[in-house]
Formats: C-alpha cells, structure tokens, sequence
C-alpha cells in the first residue's frame, strides 16, 4: 500500500509533483497530506479538493510514503523533527538535490529509501526523474509515484545522481536562460521584444517536438538545418567553437556536480 502519502515542502518542486498528481489522476487528493509552513497555489488547491494541510504530527504515521521536498539546507531539521512521528514501514522518497541514500536512511530511522531528481515538467506529466535506490521495494515505490509524471531513468550506481543533478535535474533552467538570451540577441539585433519573444519561445518548442517525436539524434538534426556556407553555419562556428556550447556546459555541469556533492556533505 502506497498511500496516504505525506509530502514535506510544497515549493516550487512540492507543487510541481502535487500538480502533476492532480492533472493526471494518479491519487485521490484525500490520499495527500501536505506539510509546508507556506503553502504555495498547488498546495491550497490540493487541500480545496480534499488534501490534509499541516496535520498535526499525531496523524503522520498513517503514511506509507514520505516524499521530502525541503531544501537541501533544511533536511537534516525536518528529517529530526518528523523521523519520530512516522510509521515504522514508510518509505521515504527524497528529492533533495546532494543528499546520500545512507545519510537519508540513517536521519529517518532506518527506514527504506529512494532518491529522485526530478524536473518541474513534472507538473505537466512531461517531467524526467532520475531514480537511485539499494532497496528494491523503494524503487518499486518510487516509481509509481514518479511514472505518471513523466519520463523514470533508473541509475544503479548513486554517484551517478549528481551527473543527473546536473544533466537533467538543474537542465530546464539552462534552457530558460538559453532563450532569455535569444530574446535579448533578436531584440539587439533589430527586432521588437515582442517579436523576438514570439520567434524565439515558437522556434524552441517547435524543435523540441520534432527532436522529441522524429527519433532522429540531435546532430542529424543540425546537419539537417545547416547548409554549408549558409547563415546557420556562420552561427554554429561560434556557438561550437573553443569558447562555445560545448566548452560551456562541461564546466557548467561540472559546477553544478560539485555543488551537488556539497549540499550533500
């Protein structure tokens, strides 16, 4: 039995997977309980269609399964604060970037684990989780919670979690900033804001799908827009070049890896 289900922290991550939940109709909103200090929208949305908002902590050992979505730098204090309170068989399911499966397991009483780090797409039910567990009925757990709402990648070494951290977890803020960036540069180079944002949100969506729904590789789709000489190359020999994407985003993820492993320390 997987529910009721206990999140804590409805945040921005919190809401996206309460969302998520809600549009694709994977629990009964009756089967949540929801604990956040400051409930966002999807947090008071869920309580209207019938969650159980900030239950005394008398109530939380009916939960089967405890996603917690604090920030990293609170875990340790919500895991000592309501590690006592839960039932003996719970599961806990972690989406806190940086923290190990044993450090989890430990502050929470030793009790099963799984590690997720999900997308905000997840709202939407188009969200990427990356998934660690040792213990298969954590996975098992995990991933009924998580395959409604989105794309499930399972990992089977926990190190692996930051590369994921960074890759994928950390990867839709890259790609707002990308399009902020081509917004600006439309506008800088002589179009309207208006228009720079209509041509540059369109343009990425709509390659997007095509990458998403044609199956062909990334680079079969580049080759496929530029011709030799053309205006498309004259981009690509800066966006590739020694200072380019590539450079770029291996020391980005390298950042945000070690991040990851500080949050965690």
């Amino acid at each position: 039995m997987i529910t009721p289900i206990l999140l804590l922290g409805a945040g921005n991550m919190g809401g996206a997977i309460i969302d998520g939940w809600l549009k694709a109709g994977t629990f009964a909103p009756s089967d949540l309980m929801i604990v956040d200090p400051r409930p966002g929208p999807a947090a008071l949305k869920a309580q209207a269609a019938g969650a159980v908002l900030n239950p005394p902590n008398s109530d939380l050992a009916a939960a089967k399964t405890v996603v917690v979505c604090v920030k990293p730098q609170m875990w340790r204090d919500a895991a000592a604060f309501y590690a006592a309170s839960l039932a003996a068989d719970a599961v806990i399911v972690s989406v806190v970037a940086g923290v190990g499966a044993r450090d989890l397991a430990q502050a929470f009483g030793d009790r099963a684990v799984a590690r997720v780090m999900p997308t905000t797409a997840v709202a939407i039910n188009q969200g990427t989780a990356s998934l660690y567990a040792g213990d298969p009925s954590a996975a098992a757990r995990a991933h009924i919670l998580f395959e409604p709402l989105g794309t499930v990648v399972d990992l089977f070494d926990e190190h692996q979690m930051h590369a994921a951290t960074a890759v994928s977890g950390s990867a839709p803020a890259y790609l707002y900033a990308f399009v902020e960036s081509l917004e600006a540069a439309g506008a800088a180079a002589g179009l309207t804001p208006a228009d720079a944002n209509r041509l540059a949100r369109a343009t990425i969506i709509g390659a997007a799908a095509l990458l998403a729904q044609s199956g062909v590789e990334p680079a079969e789709l580049r080759r496929q827009v530029t011709s030799p000489a053309g205006t498309t190359e004259a981009a690509l020999n800066v966006l590739l070049g020694a200072h380019g994407l590539p450079q770029l985003l291996r020391e980005a993820i390298s950042n945000a890896m070690r991040r990851s492993k500080e949050l965690g320390g």
